[in-house]
């Protein structure tokens, strides 16, 4: 049951959400829920990919500027509904209920539930190198048929315990997520400033790093060619999955203070923040290391703590800076965590506000004015996919349909403007038409390659699409 027009999303009779977050607050959910543990591992599978320096920037660029004109676009949006939700409800008023439905329901049971469990077993792969006995190898059978087992680790106990843990204190107030967050994204961007830091200013480094000609038999060498277009949008998941989230704060928009001006600033400034941070890191890798030298450490056997950004700062500064950089991958992979689960639970309570989700999750606690049941679903979901061990291929599944949602967000910018010109726009999107258009152009246009190169994209748009059923169960109900 749509809400009437001018009905906020967070109104109740009895408790609603309340407005904590400032620009500051709202800059670090951007910031902290885009940074994981991407940056410091993905550059050497795109390396190995796309074996070229130039490219391998290009690729980090093209990242930056789609992400960066998406978030632009965003804050027209966010600017005018600022409303829990966020993306769900820009996609219900520019298309219909059916539309933001389908992206609040592969939000729940794979985007931000499966990244939540991803990211929380990442930090458990980390922790391994303070706490050796966590480890991700199947310590125990929990059930078995046939050849079938069914086996858990010590290293998913930890993540099931922190995504625990970080829901529970979600729990608790807008106010408790926020310092969490806001501490821990302070935390993680010193950490990538040090380590470009570190890097830039290596004395034995090689600038011609930078303009090495790709080695003989590369598919570089045919860079204007379909094949290597296609390759190029292979690589780009890499970067654009270091680079997602970033529309999170959206999702908590409610709970923003002046919406109308930090949303949009936060958007602009956390993108571009993280995104620069991205460049120079990549500058500053190439700068240490050879990519032959980058590309061979995508191949070789290392212990499963050892990333492409611990290896730089050890060559630079040796192994117990090594040490300290992994502390920090630490605490970007909690912060992550903390800003997906902060920020996810409010799309499920905007859905069940408007009837087409569980009812109760529509909920809000009359003490702590927190989405409480949406939470528990939230924590639930995630520990769910993290003891299935399945969260990776679950996220190559829907990597092509969150593609597909950003461009047609951004597309309902057009379409609002004509369906809702009475609309009051305290922001509007700079550059509008022409850069809202481009972005659109080029995400359609990575969204066709990642289609021909990620085997899971189709079967990943039915699991979307599978929604439909539901969404007109939950409407005959309501």
């Amino acid at each position: 049951m749509k809400r009437q027009e001018g009905e906020s999303c967070c109104s109740g009779a009895q408790a609603a959400l309340v407005k904590g977050l400032g620009l500051f607050d709202a800059t670090a959910i951007v910031v902290g829920s885009m940074i994981g543990s991407g940056i410091f591992i993905v550059s050497a599978d795109m390396a190995a990919k796309l074996q070229s320096p130039i490219w391998l920037l290009a690729a980090w660029s093209l990242s930056a500027l789609v992400t960066v004109l998406g978030a632009l676009a965003y804050g027209e949006l966010a600017a005018a509904m600022p409303h829990a939700g966020g993306q769900y409800v820009y996609l219900r008023e520019a298309y219909g209920p059916l539309a933001g439905f389908l992206y609040g329901w592969t939000l729940f049971f794979v985007i931000q539930t499966g990244t939540i469990a991803a990211v929380a077993v990442a930090f458990a792969k980390f922790l391994n190198a303070f706490v050796p006995f966590v480890r991700l190898e199947p310590e125990w059978t929990l059930l078995q048929l046939g050849a079938w087992k069914w086996q858990l680790s010590s290293g998913q106990i930890v993540a099931i315990g922190v995504i625990l843990f970080l829901g529970a204190v979600n729990c608790l107030g807008i106010r408790w997520g926020a310092v969490i967050q806001n501490f821990f994204t302070t935390a993680k961007t010193m950490g990538v400033l040090g380590l470009i830091a570190l890097a830039l200013s290596y004395g034995k480094g090689d600038w011609a790093n930078l303009s090495a000609a790709p080695p003989a038999g590369s598919p570089a060498l045919d860079a204007w060619s379909l094949s290597f277009f296609f390759l190029f949008g292979g690589a780009l998941v890499g970067s654009l999955f270091s680079s997602d989230a970033w529309n999170n704060i959206t999702f908590t928009a409610g709970e923003v203070k002046n919406p109308s001006r930090n949303l949009p600033l936060a958007l602009a400034i956390g993108t571009l923040l993280v995104n620069s941070l991205y460049l120079l890191a990549n500058f500053g890798y190439l700068h240490v290391m050879s990519l032959p030298e980058i590309m061979a450490f995508n191949e070789q056997q290392k212990p499963q703590t050892l990333t492409l950004g611990v290896q730089v700062i050890s060559t630079v500064a040796g192994e117990g800076w090594g040490r300290i950089l992994m502390l920090a991958i630490l605490c970007s992979t909690f912060g992550c965590i903390n800003g997906l689960s902060l920020a996810g639970a409010r799309v499920y309570y905007a859905m069940a506000k408007d009837g087409i989700f569980f009812r109760r999750l529509g909920d809000i606690h009359p003490r702590f004015h927190t989405p409480v049941k949406a939470l528990f679903a939230q924590v639930l979901m995630a520990g769910v996919l993290a003891l299935s061990g399945k969260y990776n291929e679950l996220l190559d599944l829907v990597m092509f349909a969150v593609m597909v949602f950003y461009v047609l967000t951004v597309a309902g910018l057009f379409i609002l403007r004509r369906k809702r010109p009475e609309m009051e726009r305290p922001y509007k999107a700079v550059g509008y038409p022409l850069l809202p258009g481009i972005y659109i152009l080029a995400a359609s246009v990575i969204s066709l390659a990642m289609l021909k190169q990620n085997p899971y994209a189709l079967p990943g748009l039915l699991l979307t699409l599978a929604g439909i059923p539901f969404y007109y169960l939950w409407r005959r109900k309501s």
